[in-house]
């Protein structure tokens, strides 16, 4: 199969394109390289550097004629959406529908949609459901649900089959910790350079972290399972801050507190997901515990450290 990823030098889709490749599918790469970057592209995948909303996209459909587009480029931060909702839109919401027609007018045959726990809001009840009520509490959350509406009245209106999957907080090598990055990749790099990380709020809040490479392998069950499907891709295992704080200082060696700062606008105190639908309509579980991704995550973040130390 021929399958596009857009955002497939970024944290997530680099390691989706590399389980494509491992599992025979040939794979082409969309990335404007604004967080993604180069070196992290396989070498064995086709990489072609535009935006999602630029004609070089018409362009690379019309070319390439994937069978199934993985849709993965975004604006992924929470806070950057606040300050600059305009952008957040333009990006999320604007450039997935340039990114609908160019699969319509290409002939693209499925699309598979990164969505986010962020379009939940303030969870009614825990674990949550795929029915759950669907309240964004930020502009993020209102930018990544929004297309789910316009890929389902596509599918509708044109045939284009698709799967969406909302992911919850995903971690993992590769993953940023420069600005509002993941807060594990956050939390680990601050502790191997001996520095303390801030928790914004008491700690107490909870998450539901999910490996990268559990969500790679979600994408590529998608590809050709869970039509018409909308999927939450976790754990179901709450983890509190306060607790992957000591986890992660464990891994690092790490022993001072974490500096407290007020919480931010936009962030929900209590999350994690129920993905039993996922299991039944992909045939998917998540594999890698916590601890095993802490630990990998942990060996990556030294390895690079390491290697910028030596230039």
């Amino acid at each position: 199969m021929k399958v596009l990823v857009t955002g497939g030098a970024g944290f997530i889709g680099s390691s989706v394109v590399e389980a494509l490749i491992e599992a025979g599918h040939e794979t082409v790469v969309l990335d404007n390289l604004s967080v993604g970057r180069r070196e992290y592209v396989h070498p064995q995948a086709i990489f072609l550097e535009a935006d999602i909303g630029s004609a070089a996209t018409a362009l690379a459909l019309e070319t390439h004629r994937p069978d199934t587009v993985i849709h993965l480029a975004a604006n992924i931060q929470v806070q950057k959406s606040l300050q600059y909702p305009m952008f957040d839109a333009a990006n999320n919401i604007n450039g997935t529908i340039h990114l609908l027609e160019c699969c319509r007018n290409a002939g693209v045959r499925k699309i598979v949609y990164a969505s986010s726990a962020a379009v939940y809001g303030e969870p009614q009840y825990l674990g949550i459901d795929e029915i759950h009520r669907t309240r964004p509490i930020s502009f993020y959350g209102i930018s990544k649900f929004t297309p789910e509406m316009y890929i389902r009245c596509y599918s509708e209106l044109y045939g284009i089959e698709h799967t969406i999957l909302r992911y919850s907080n995903v971690y993992g090598i590769r993953q940023s910790a420069e600005g509002e990055g993941g807060v594990i990749s956050v939390f680990v790099d601050r502790m191997i350079r001996g520095e303390r990380p801030v928790i914004y709020g008491d700690g107490l809040q909870t998450r539901d972290f999910v490996y990268v490479e559990d969500v790679a392998r979600a994408n590529l069950h998608a590809l050709t399972s869970g039509d018409g499907e909308t999927l939450n891709i976790g754990t179901g295992r709450p983890t509190n801050l306060l607790e992957l704080y000591e986890l992660a200082a464990g891994f690092c060696g790490f022993d001072k507190p974490p500096v407290f700062k007020p919480a931010r606008a936009g962030d929900i105190a209590h999350s994690f997901f129920n993905f039993r639908r996922a299991r039944e309509a992909l045939g998917w579980n998540p594999r890698v515990s916590l601890e095993e991704g802490l630990s990998r995550t942990v060996e990556y973040a030294r390895g690079k450290l390491t290697s910028q130390v030596a230039l």
